[in-house]
Parts: structure tokens; sequence; C-alpha cells
């Protein structure tokens, strides 16, 4: 049995780690924690969080650094962090000293440009941080090869936004259809709990409206542009639901490029599981499915992925005609416009399932056990 632990368990994307690992048939629940002064420590989880209930009775045990420092690999083999930016830029390096595997849910490791993170999250990178810079592995699980999440010690999760972002133009990216002269523009909306479970006022239920945000300075959009490999425009907006985030991006193709081509670039990179008429309703074949992405060729709705571990992708490109209209302004020297939209829930495809995914393809199994 893989021993696990969680920091910052009583928060939204915790909780839900919590939901999941806990029917997870190869894994042991072995701590949960919270920070020191949290309010929720030594409550029950299930207390906490009423749909743990049956599920999980284990306590929130207050985590100071000293202790963390006690911890080894028989305490756990792998610690998911779920907590603060710069808990996680602290507390890592202690685990993976004593032999941890630590999969981390914030954004500490996320950006390879140090001197951009430093003015992105508002704290200076340690010595002992840039060092295991080298041999972190960023955890966007359809575009990193097993191999590489299973030697990895280190397993930075991409953010939410990004998640979404990224699968929609990765694809095309890789295949070299964007024509990179026009910035992809992503608008991008997200469900309240993407701004956790701390009451602010900003995010209390009833003082939220639908309005855009962090345009321009958002940390997300450098995390965006490093894993497409192009400049972007990112526009995120928070809307007054509970989760999710739908992404309408708009991008510009190459000349020529057709919606076969972009179809085989989505294909390549999400290939379907097609499970033997046998053993189509056995839960194994379920299991084996190579990826969590849904190509549609209808219009993505958000309440499709709610409380699921997928994300639903569609596109459209510029009808030809429409493409004409703009001959006379040298708009024909260009190729056509794309829209995809991205649909996922923020706190599992964008936080704690692809986190599990990350540790089963790390341990060799199954990658979307326990999430279906």
């Amino acid at each position: 049995m893989i021993k696990v632990a969680i920091v910052g368990a009583s928060g939204y994307a915790g909780c839900e780690l919590v939901r999941l690992l806990s029917k997870h048939q190869n894994v042991t629940l072995t701590h949960l924690y919270v920070s020191q002064n949290s309010e929720d420590a030594n409550e029950e989880i299930c207390a906490l969080n009423g749909m743990l209930s049956g599920l999980c009775s284990l306590k929130l045990e207050p985590l100071s650094y000293e202790h963390a420092a006690t911890l080894t690999n028989e305490d756990a083999d792998v610690i998911f962090m779920a907590t603060d930016h710069k808990v996680s830029h602290d507390l890592a390096p202690i685990f993976l000293d004593n032999g941890i595997v630590v999969i981390d849910l914030s954004g500490a490791f996320r950006i390879s440009d140090l001197d951009a993170f430093s003015q992105y999250y508002g704290f200076e990178f340690g010595d002992k941080q840039r060092s295991l810079m080298q041999e972190r592995v960023y955890g966007l699980v359809d575009f990193i090869k097993a191999e590489d999440l299973q030697r990895a010690r280190l397993i930075s999760m991409p953010g939410c936004y990004p998640t979404a972002s990224e699968l929609a133009l990765k694809p095309l990216a890789e295949q070299n259809l964007l024509d990179t002269t026009m910035a992809p523009v992503i608008n991008a909306v997200s469900g309240v709990s993407g701004a956790g479970r701390k009451a602010k006022l900003t995010n209390s239920f009833c003082e939220v409206s639908l309005n855009a945000y962090g345009i321009f300075n958002h940390r997300h959009l450098i995390e965006i542009e490093e894993y497409v490999g192009t400049k972007v425009i990112f526009n995120p907006h928070l809307g007054d639901f509970k989760r999710g985030i739908l992404a309408t991006i708009t991008a510009r193709l190459k000349k020529g490029v057709t919606t076969e081509q972009v179809n085989s670039a989505y294909a390549k990179a999400y290939p379907k599981c097609a499970p033997s008429a046998k053993h189509e309703k056995d839960h194994v074949a379920t299991e084996s499915l190579p990826t969590l992405v849904r190509v549609k060729s209808g219009t993505v709705k958000l309440q499709d992925v709610q409380n699921t571990p997928f994300c639903d992708l569609s596109f459209k490109l510029e009808p030809e005609q429409r493409q004409k209209l703009g001959s006379d302004n040298n708009e024909a020297q260009f190729g056509p416009y794309i829209v995809i939209s991205s649909a996922i829930d923020n706190l599992l495809k964008g936080a704690a399932s692809q986190a599990v995914e990350a540790m089963n393809i790390h341990f060799g199994l199954p990658r979307s056990r326990s999430l279906l």
C-alpha cells in the first residue's frame, strides 16, 4: 500500500484529495495536516466536511516546521501539498530530504523564470529550492512522459486556469498550427472556490458578481506562456458559482490550416479509449483510459465537468466565406481564426484529481484509479 499524507487537508482541494484517496484501493491515508494555528486543528475531517462522513475520520494534525522535519518515508511515501505557495516552498525541501515524494498543488515550483517568480508570487526563491528546480517535473499529465513522472521526486501540479488553457492550446502549438504573430486571447471564468476557503470580502458569495480581474498581471499568465510556448493575453473572470472553469480561447492558425489538421492534432494529444465490447462495462477497462480529456463536436458545458476529473474541449474554425471578408485589408494573407472552449472542474482536473493522476502514474497504476 502507498502511504499518503496531505498538508492543507481542510481546504477545498485538500478535502477533494481526502475524498479521492480514501477510496483508492492502493492507498492508506496516514496523516492529514493543517497549519499550526488553524482553527480546524484536531478536528476530525469528516466533522469539518460532511461529504467525507463514512470515508475518513482522521484528525487534522497541526503541523509545525519542527514536526515536519521529523517526518520520514516511514510516515508517508508521498505527501500532497495543498497549501499556500510560501508554505510549499519552505516545506518541500524538508520532505524531500527525508525521502518523501512531494506532489505540490501550489505555485511554488511551477515557473522556471525565478526573477519573474518573485515579481508574481511576492517572495524570493531560496537557494535550496533553486537546486530543486533542476529536477522538478511539471505535472500536466497529458504532456509528460510516464517515465519522467515515475522517477520524479518533486511533481509541481499546474494551476487550474493553466490546465484549462494549456490542454486547449498545446496540441496546436506542438503541431506548429498556431500563427504566433497573434497572441491567443484567453477569456476564462472560474467559480468562487478557486479563491480558496479563507473568508474574504472579495470572494464572499453575496458580494461576487461576474467581473474580470488580474488583467496583464495574473500569476497564471506567465505559467501559461511558459508551457504553451507563446505569448498569450489572459483575461480571468470571477463568476457567481461555486466550482468549475470555462475558458473561451481565440487564436489565429497558420494560413492553410484545416479543420482536419486541428482534429488530427487533438486526436494525437488525446487518444480515445476503445475497450472491447466484452469488457466495456468492466471498471478495469474504464481505468485504462489513456486520457481524461474529451474532445467534443458540440459546445462544451460547465455542468458536464463539475464534480468530474474530465476536461471537455470543443473548437470551431472561422468559415472560409468569412475569411474572405477581410481580403481588402490584407486579412487574406493570414490563416483562419479558431475559437476553442475548454471546461474543467477547478478543484478536480484543475487541482486534486490531476494530482492523483500524477501519483497513479508515478507508482505505475492506471491513471484514473479512484477518479471514476
